[in-house]
């Protein structure tokens, strides 16, 4: 790996658009001064963020290593990290990081860093690749310098990200793998978190117009009162779970979000697998965030519009704190319907773009147009 003169090290963050590309500039403020504190030996770091779709048209890890290789090459960079919020596969494997010592490469996906913390495990990850890359070099047993690979685990975690060799030579001599229960699960994470699930309400205003509709006029209305005031807990509870599940199905297949992958080779059913429960996920988080929504508003407007001797004529049951909480809970699942119902009135783009992310919702878009042509 070459190193620019007078020990400085130019450190090049090419991001993906969108959330990689801020994290990566909120990164850079402090970057350089951790790097160089972290290093020792008066050596001084700059950084760079540039900002380009790289993973454009492929998921495809040599690929994107290649593409990195180039665009270094091309200026005068030192060390390129490339960000990227696409969970990238190989061989079956759920990739972390691509690392090229040779060449000063880094392919770093941010899914396997999880849903929590994204920033600060991003700097970390970052921050111990660029030191393995621009620490002491060794003279391998086949030549050519090569920097000391990073000690494992990677950013320093016991468990689901391991070191592992690589097979395809030219574009990495090292890779971190995302393995096992915990690893899916870390992944998911990253991805639900990459869609933001919680925009999902306030992108459906049909839906929400028309959910908001129902449950006004089921909270005055007769038979929903006795109805409410005769069901038991664990009805109410079935209510909810039929009701939430009703209008997470039909969010996912009126608008086409069910990704069905394009060959049926098994590392691409993986990774439909994967983009498929990142679907159920976001939007039954924002399904759910509706739900506790909805329960909010029609307890605040039973408050205000029910008339207790009324309701106790109808129901024989007096209206009090149980009645309110019962009453708003069966509501809330009848207006999750008539949600549902509503949603039929979004077009399919309005309710992608509240359920993904814009760099998802151009994946997905330059997938349909694949199979289109």
């Amino acid at each position: 790996m070459p190193v620019s003169s007078q020990d400085v090290t130019v450190v090049a963050l090419l991001a993906d658009p969108y959330t990689p590309t801020e994290i990566a500039q909120r990164m850079a403020l402090t970057l350089p001064d951790r790097l160089a504190d972290k290093s020792g030996q008066g050596r001084r770091f700059d950084v760079e963020v540039v900002s380009e779709p790289f993973t454009s048209g492929t998921e495809d890890p040599p690929t994107l290593m290649r593409r990195i290789m180039d665009r270094g090459n091309a200026e005068d960079w030192d060390i390129v990290v490339a960000l990227t919020d696409l969970p990238l596969h190989s061989h079956g494997r759920k990739l972390a990081v691509y690392l090229n010592h040779e060449d000063g490469l880094v392919l770093l996906s941010l899914p396997s860093l999880g849903g929590l913390r994204l920033q600060t495990r991003a700097r970390r990850a970052v921050e111990e690749a660029v030191l393995g890359l621009a620490g002491p070099q060794t003279t391998g047993a086949e030549g050519p310098l090569r920097s000391q690979p990073l000690p494992g685990p990677f950013v320093d975690r016991p468990a689901p990200v391991h070191p592992g060799r690589s097979g395809e030579k030219e574009t990495d001599d090292v890779r971190y793998v995302v393995s096992g229960p915990r690893g899916y699960l870390r992944v998911l994470a990253g991805m639900v978190r990459a869609n933001r699930p919680w925009r999902l309400v306030p992108g459906l205003s049909k839906a929400l117009a028309a959910a908001l509709a129902t449950g006004a006029v089921a909270t005055v209305n007769s038979t929903v009162w006795s109805l409410a005031a005769s069901l038991s807990t664990p009805r109410l509870v079935i209510a909810t779970v039929g009701s939430v599940a009703i209008m997470i199905g039909w969010l996912i297949v009126d608008a086409n979000l069910w990704h069905r992958p394009p060959e049926s080779s098994p590392e691409a059913r993986q990774r439909a697998t994967l983009y498929n429960a990142s679907t159920v996920v976001t939007v039954g988080i924002g399904v759910l965030v509706c739900y506790v929504g909805l329960m909010v508003i029609n307890w605040v407007w039973a408050l205000f519009i029910l008339n207790g001797p009324v309701f106790a004529s109808v129901t024989g049951t007096p209206l009090d704190g149980a009645e309110y909480w019962t009453l708003s809970w069966f509501v809330a699942s009848v207006a999750t319907v008539g949600g549902a119902l509503g949603s039929g009135l979004e077009s399919d783009e309005a309710i992608r773009a509240a359920a993904y992310s814009k760099r998802e919702q151009e994946r997905r878009r330059a997938l349909h147009d694949d199979h289109g042509d």
